[in-house]
């Protein structure tokens, strides 16, 4: 596809973006006195809509692999981070209500943080050290207990396609904490919307989940080492082609 053409289309896309997050702030707000199960599903109405607006626009198709793997009770989702695209994805497209957790300066953006702060999120003040994963912990049994699954990137920023982040332990450590199921997720997400790209490529994101792994038995450093294994193994099944010659 012509450069132009694909530089047209993210610039559609990217304004319709703008415009339906300004927009769905203000429903959001409006939703805030609804019972959360309600209020859930508005706001994740704009994750919806912006997937089907980078498939319409954009040409961004997705599929699911080992979907069958997802339990319907809360787990822990450890997810490979390529893209801004999954962490929009994700949102409405699991068996359970998610949880995010994420940097507290996240919710400083306008509009679009506005609408996470009405959601039962669980922000990181990471100038708290070692007192910031205890309110992870204290959090995250809360919202286990209320039906949510949580997810989380060890990986801890975008990292480019056929390339492999420090993999840090912080998901394994709530597992181990809490008890809940770890479920690995790989995706190819990069090679449609590559990170800090203003263009966005047609082509088919595969999201592949893997089966539930028990934190019983495992320290976090193994928990998170069996996550990692099976991620950037399944990693070279989706996109062969990232990986030659690695």
């Amino acid at each position: 596809m012509r450069t132009a053409t694909l530089f047209l289309r993210s610039l559609l896309f990217t304004i319709v973006m703008t415009i339906a997050t300004v927009v769905w702030s203000f429903v959001c707000f409006l939703a805030a006195p609804l019972p959360y199960p309600k209020r859930f599903l508005v706001t994740s109405r704009w994750n919806v809509f912006v997937i089907w607006c980078a498939r319409v626009i954009c040409g961004i198709r997705y599929q699911f692999k080992g979907y069958e793997n997802l339990p319907d009770h809360p787990v822990i989702l450890l997810s490979k981070h390529q893209s801004a695209w999954e962490t929009i994805f994700m949102l409405p497209n699991m068996k359970r209500a998610l949880v995010y957790v994420f940097k507290k300066e996240i919710l400083y953006i306008p509009f679009f943080g506005w609408g996470m702060a009405l959601m039962r999120m669980i922000p990181i003040d990471r100038s708290k050290g070692r007192n910031a994963f205890t309110q992870v912990v204290k959090h995250g049994k809360r919202r286990l207990a209320d039906g949510q699954s949580i997810i989380m990137f060890p990986e801890g920023t975008r990292i480019p396609v056929g390339e492999k982040g420090k993999y840090k332990s912080g998901g394994a450590r709530l597992a181990v904490e809490t008890g809940a199921m770890v479920v690995p997720i790989a995706h190819n997400s990069g090679e449609c919307w590559p990170k800090n790209s203003f263009i966005k490529r047609p082509g088919l994101i595969t999201v592949s989940i893997g089966k539930p792994v028990s934190p019983q038995h495992h320290t976090p450093d193994s928990l998170m080492q069996e996550v990692e294994n099976w991620i950037e193994s399944e990693m070279r099944v989706i996109s062969p082609h990232a990986y030659r010659g690695t």
